[in-house]
């Protein structure tokens, strides 16, 4: 049989066409993420401008229809001269072409967000319309484009006023969906961060989709350090000490520094540690370098003060999560060439940076521990409590190992109803509200791959209690006993007994109640679980519908109403059943609608870019002891409520 494929099967894509076919490489997916990444790269070219001085204002129009949105700033301007190689203008070859841009050479910008000369011509080829617009030598400069072709050529007019680029564009349904548009709020929270890393710059927001239009202005003279107030106020958690003022090292003017930087940090009263860093403007969630750099010279420091002073414990081994523990820092660091992981520069990948920001952090923050004698005893108090802790959880779930063929179901909690099977990839554990449900679901399920705990009552409110009170918790406990990974600090998610945990409660406001409670110990004490994709709602169904012979399952009475128009026709009779609680289903129903990875429905908890901080200061107001906020946020949401469970 001769070979089919040929050299006629090979396709080369030309231009922006890779762009167009495949999104993902290069904005990391078409998802709201992607979506709002055109913006960020925009934004950043105008950010570029105001780190290497050329710029001091940024106005952003977000259009009537959420989804047409412009940038513009009062820089340079982008070159508009031909390049006699293409026979093209400058602007034209930037916005059409891959790797065209003036940040290679290093000359036009000693700092920048960006440098693969990808993000104008990518945004330009996954939007149904831009406009380009720049201002240079009195002239105003106008192109447009459609899917990243140019239509039309390169237009002049007289008359302009001052310098800059101005970018609208829109989004191409074909490449998003029809349904996205821009996330008003998001934009705000990410202006707002740009304004406090960039002080020099005043950042205006239009937002034409609010009635009335709303205008927004971002300019914070003091920095990253009153970003820094701003996360803790946001965060909600006490700084230690309360009154103390944060540590700020600045490394922009320092002509002997490597690296220019500026950081500022204080210790709270926070279980986590909690860093938002920052290359060249563009944030990094993913730390890097950078980050790596910092923490080390942070432990360095601590360690160094607490030598010096002698003031190691007795009885308690510190570690560096105990040292960095509660630490609320924020980094922004200016490098010259950055080697970000991927197109959406989450990550960044420069070795030398580590030992650079290493070097200067140590000395600072020591010498500020030695002058501030006050503020780190009240820090070393905090980490010699945050190490005890430490050991008293350690201590609490030693006795749990990894499964294995020979002891998977050694020291686990009694109630457990563990699976057969010793891989924790195909394994799931259900957390199951009551004793009666436990009981149907343990008949339900897939005695193989399946595990049920059932759970009493409603869990300890993880934002308020001591780690000490969480482990002294029975079902808390039983269920870091199943689970096997620790917690806090000594966390250890390869330890994970299963891939898939899922909360399975009562559909109503108690079952809703305790799942918020389970959410806050997870995302306080276990935060992995939920940045590794393993806790899931299981999504149990409140209505049964028989129409005929066929039998339909509702979640709610929307979808109850829905199946109802759909399938009722002509004078065939239904029958309703509503369940009162998951103990009313048989095991049979509840395996088909909730545990049957076939037929089940399951919504999976994530938390996206950018919702980090809302997330927060939801969990604070909601469930901290400070009741005035949960009050505000009752009050203020009343008029949203349409209908009351009581």
């Amino acid at each position: 049989m001769a070979n089919s494929y040929t050299a006629n099967d090979i396709t080369v894509l030309e231009g922006l066409e890779p762009v167009r076919k495949r999104p993902a490489m290069y904005i990391g997916g078409t998802d709201k993420r992607g979506y709002h990444h055109l913006l960020w790269e925009v934004l950043d070219n105008s950010i570029d401008e105001v780190i290497n001085k050329h710029a001091t204002r940024i106005d952003i129009v977000l259009q009537k229809d959420g989804k047409t949105i412009s940038v513009e700033d009062n820089g340079r301007g982008i070159p508009v001269d031909t390049i006699k190689k293409f026979k093209k203008s400058a602007l034209e070859v930037i916005l059409s072409t891959l790797h065209a841009g003036g940040k290679f050479e290093g000359k036009n910008y000693a700092h920048s967000g960006g440098l693969h000369g990808v993000g104008a011509s990518v945004v330009n080829a996954l939007s149904s319309k831009m406009l380009a617009e720049v201002k240079r030598a009195g002239k105003l400069h106008t192109m447009e484009f459609s899917a990243g072709k140019p239509i039309g050529k390169l237009k002049k007019a007289s008359g302009a006023r001052g310098t800059g680029t101005k970018i609208t564009f829109h989004p191409d349904a074909k490449i998003f969906g029809a349904k996205q548009s821009f996330d008003t709020k998001l934009i705000a929270d990410r202006l707002e961060a740009k304004s406090y890393l960039h002080r020099n710059v005043k950042i205006n927001y239009r937002d034409e989709t609010a009635k009335p239009p709303r205008t927004e202005t971002f300019h914070h003279a003091g920095g990253i350090s009153e970003y820094l107030e701003k996360i803790i106020k946001d965060r909600a958690k006490p700084r230690v000490p309360g009154d103390c003022k944060a540590f700020f090292l600045s490394k922009m003017d320092d002509a002997a520094s490597e690296l220019p930087f500026e950081m500022a940090m204080v210790w709270t009263e926070s279980t986590d540690e909690h860093i938002k860093s920052y290359v060249n403007g563009v944030p990094t969630p993913n730390g890097g370098t950078h980050e790596n750099g910092l923490r080390s010279g942070v432990v360095k420091a601590v360690r160094n003060y607490m030598s010096t002073h002698k003031l190691a414990p007795k009885g308690v081994t510190l570690t560096a999560d105990d040292i960095r523990e509660g630490m609320t820092v924020i980094i922004s660091a200016y490098v010259t060439e950055p080697q970000f992981q991927g197109q959406t520069k989450e990550r960044l990948n420069n070795p030398p940076v580590a030992a650079q920001v290493d070097s200067q952090v140590r000395p600072a923050l020591e010498q500020w521990l030695n002058e501030n004698k006050s503020v780190s005893d009240a820090v070393i108090a905090r980490i010699v409590l945050a190490a005890r802790a430490r050991e008293a959880s350690r201590a609490a779930a030693s006795a749990v190992t990894r499964k294995s063929a020979v002891s998977h179901r050694l020291n686990l909690p009694g109630k457990l109803a563990d699976c057969s099977s010793t891989n924790p990839g195909e394994s799931e554990l259900f957390l199951v509200e009551g004793d009666s449900a436990g009981g149907s679901a343990k008949q339900g399920r897939n005695r193989k791959t399946q595990a049920i705990l059932p759970l009493r009552g409603k869990v300890l409110n993880a934002e308020q209690a001591s780690i000490a009170k969480l482990m002294a918790n029975k079902e808390l406990g039983n269920i870091v006993s199943a689970l096997g990974c620790g917690i806090g600090p000594k966390f250890d998610i390869s330890k994970l007994r299963y891939d898939k945990i899922f909360l399975l409660m009562d559909a109503d406001a108690d079952g809703l109640h305790i799942a918020t409670l389970l959410l806050t110990f997870f995302y306080r004490y276990m935060k992995p679980l939920i940045d590794n994709n393993h806790i899931y709602l299981a999504q149990p169904p409140l209505y049964r519908i028989d129409i005929g012979k066929k039998t339909w399952y509702a979640l709610d009475d929307f979808e109850r109403d829905e199946i109802l128009k759909e399938h009722q026709i002509g004078t065939r009779k239904s029958t309703i059943t509503r369940f009162k609680g998951l103990g009313e289903m048989s095991p049979g129903i509840l395996n088909e609608t909730t545990l049957d990875p076939k037929t089940r429905t399951t919504l999976r908890v994530t938390i996206h870019e950018g919702d980090e901080m809302a997330t927060d200061l939801c969990i604070s107001e909601l469930l901290g002891k400070d009741a005035s906020a949960r009050y505000r946020l009752l009050t203020e949401g009343t008029s949203d409520v349409l209908e009351l469970d009581v």
